[in-house]
This record gives structure tokens, sequence and C-alpha cells, in this order.
């Protein structure tokens, strides 16, 4: 590989340790003596084509692998056929040898675009992945960083949020939250991890996976309620119905045509579950929860394990990249055994390019509306311990009856 520069970037949402996988790869850009500085693109593919880069080399890696949110700016704006001739012209403008993308599938879309296009005209660039997303869609990774700290953000809040309705159930009957993820459930159904008795929240988790369907829904409610006294409720953003319409009914989409849902769509599935409850049982008071973006940036429940991952993988790239290794992402692994243990491979980012990976069906109860002992196995090393917290009710009573 030729000497020259390398340049990074961050596309699509953020995620609460992004930047600890931008802190690995400019560490260990710094040690490379092939690599002659380290760059990075102001807002994404925005920063690229405009030629708007950012010189990396004296940030502060220490507080930039702590701060949450796209230090470089991010932007959603996807490659085009068209843009490649440019880029192409940019890389040899600059001497850019090496090129890292840190984000979801169409991130790792866009790295492999590059990379083959400069292949094929014979420039010498190495292209590599890292992986992000709060979805935890990408397919052959065991999950991807920012992952574990969304499903944290999550799982702690449906479990407060449980609570809450647990306690005043006398007033409100059910509760919904809705998470972000278009076409995969992972961040609905984190909170399981907390769950210990049937009778802990979440009582439902509705994932993009599993058509919905309003009277198996309502036919369940009615059960978790009697059984329970309330209904704790989760919900994916992108939950469809049997012919695959969102029942958000939302029509925008983003600049990826990705579809937009919630506030941002203008409608929301929490909303459209909580008409339905009330048609149903019009007596009935509950809340819903929609928190968009925040599990994307939350600091305060940053998962350590995640940082240290995240940070891994961006190093990782960088090495593999100097031996040569190009068109590839770093992806976690998990060894088999009651033990959490990960180690690091690459897989070819045409295998993840523009690709999602849902739930297997062996982590969905067979009822479609929870989760199996197997995913709480492979959720509960990611999201970290479970607060405990006191039960009155357990107390016994000083009336005899």
């Amino acid at each position: 590989m030729a000497k020259g520069y390398a340049l990074v970037t961050q596309t699509g949402g953020p995620t609460s340790v992004i930047n600890a996988s931008l802190a690995g790869i400019i560490t260990q850009c710094l040690k490379e003596p092939d690599i002659e500085g380290i760059w990075g693109c102001h807002f994404g593919v925005k920063g690229l084509l405009e030629e708007d880069f950012l010189d990396l080399s004296a940030a502060d890696l220490d507080l930039l692998k702590e701060t949450p949110g796209s230090a470089l700016g991010s932007s959603r704006i996807k490659l085009k056929e068209e843009n490649m001739p440019k880029v192409l012209e940019i890389f040899k403008k600059y001497n850019i040898r090496y090129f890292f993308g840190i984000g979801g599938d169409d991130t790792q879309l866009n790295v492999y675009q590059v990379e083959k296009y400069c292949r094929e005209n014979g420039y010498d660039a190495c292209g590599m992945g890292c992986p992000k997303t709060v979805d935890n869609d990408l397919p052959l990774t065991d999950h991807t960083p920012g992952f574990p700290s969304a499903a944290r953000y999550t799982a702690l809040s449906v479990y407060q949020g449980g609570r809450l309705t647990h306690d005043m159930q006398k007033v409100d009957q059910f509760v919904i939250y809705q998470t972000i993820g278009r076409r995969a459930g992972w961040l609905a159904a984190s909170p399981y991890a907390f769950k210990e008795k049937e009778s802990d929240p979440p009582h439902i988790i509705l994932l993009p996976e599993i058509p919905f369907e309003v009277k198996k829904f309502i036919t369940y409610f009615k059960e978790c309620y009697d059984k329970y006294g309330y209904v704790s409720i989760i919900c994916g953003e992108g939950v469809v119905d049997k012919n695959g319409n969102p029942i958000s009914a939302t029509q925008t989409e983003d600049d990826f045509g990705n579809k937009e849902f919630g506030a941002m769509g203008g409608a929301s599935a929490a909303m459209e579950l909580h008409k339905i409850i009330s048609l149903h049982f019009p007596d009935f008071r509950g809340e819903f929860q929609i928190t968009e973006s925040l599990p994307m940036c939350a600091d305060d429940r940053r998962v350590a394990l995640d940082t240290e991952e995240a940070f891994m993988l961006g190093s990782e790239a960088v090495r593999q990249a100097v031996a040569g290794n190009t068109g590839k992402m770093t992806v976690l692994v998990r060894e088999p055994g009651p033990e959490y243990k990960v180690r690091v491979s690459t897989v070819p980012l045409e295998d993840v390019g523009g690709k999602q990976k849902p739930i297997p069906a062996e982590y969905i109860a067979e009822n479609g509306m929870t989760m199996t002992p197997a995913f709480k196995s492979y959720i509960c090393p990611l999201v970290g311990p479970k607060p405990q917290y006191v039960d009155l009710e357990a107390c016994k009573s000083i009336v005899k009856k």
C-alpha cells in the first residue's frame, strides 16, 4: 500500500460510543509510519464531496473516547454512482490512501463503493468499515457498538417506567414505550434483560419482525391486565401489519430513502397502539413515551464495555488496512461458553453494505409478543446489571382478616 493520508467519516445517526471508534482509528493511525496524517470529513459525505476536512492529529483522544454524539458531524447523504469520479479526484488531490467509514449498513455500502471504484480505476486506496448502529441490525457481527448503551438506556427506561405504572395502576392501567429501529426489534426487545419474574415489565414486546394483529394484541393485553393489574408494552417504531404497512401510517422518507417513523414521520406506533387500547377499553387510562434520538446520545447510561469494544474495532480497522486487508468491516465474534468474551474479526463489506439483520426466530417467543431465555442469555452481558429496588408488597400486613 502506498504511503499517504487517512480519511475517516461518520455518517447516519450517532451513538454514545461512535467517537470511541473514531478515537481508536486516530490512535492507531498516529502509530503507523505509512500514514502521513489523519483527517476527518466534516459532516460526513457532505464534507467529503465539499473537501471540508478536519486535521485530527491534535485531537484530545482521551476526551473524544468519552464523548457521545458524532464529533465530526454527520449527514444522511448517500453517495451515488455519479459522485465516484469526484471522490477519486479528491483522493488523488490529497493523496488519500486509507478511507475509514464508521456507521451502519448505508455507510458500509458507501465505503464498499468507494473502495471498489478506486480499485477498478487503478488507484491504490484501502477502504475499511467500522460498525455502528443502535439498531444492532448489521449482519455478521455479534452486535454493533452503540447498541449495548442504547439497550441499557431502553431497559432502564422500561423497567423504571414499568414500576411507575405498577405503583399507579389504580390511575394508569397501561404504559407504552416506543423505541427507534425501522426494520429490526433488537432495541425494543432489550428490556427483557431485566425481566426476572413473569410479572416484571415489559409484558408485551411488539417487534417489526412480527406482523401486528389487533385481535391477538387485545386478547393478550387483557390476559396480562387480569394477571398483573397493569400492562407494560414496548414497541419498535417500525412495527407493521400483515401487509407490511407500518402501523404509524407514515409516508415520509429520509435522504437515504428510509421511512421516517415516530415524530419525524408525523405519526407514531405508540400513539396508534394507545388509540387501539382506548377503543377496546374506554375506561382505561394510559401513558406513552417516545424517546426518539435520546438513546443515541445519552452518556449517563453508557456501558463501559461498549466504549472499549468501539475503540477496539476502530484500532483494528487501521491495523487491517495497513496490512493490506481492504474492502472489509471489523466485527465482534462472541466466543462460546458461559463467560462473555469476544474477539475481533473482519467480513467483506459487500456482505454487510445495504443489508440488515433481523432478530432470529429462536429469540422470539411462540406468541410473537415476548422473548425467549436464549435472547436473555444474549442480551444480559451487553446491558450490564439491573438496579435493585424495594418491594413493599412483600411486607407482612398488620391487619388480620
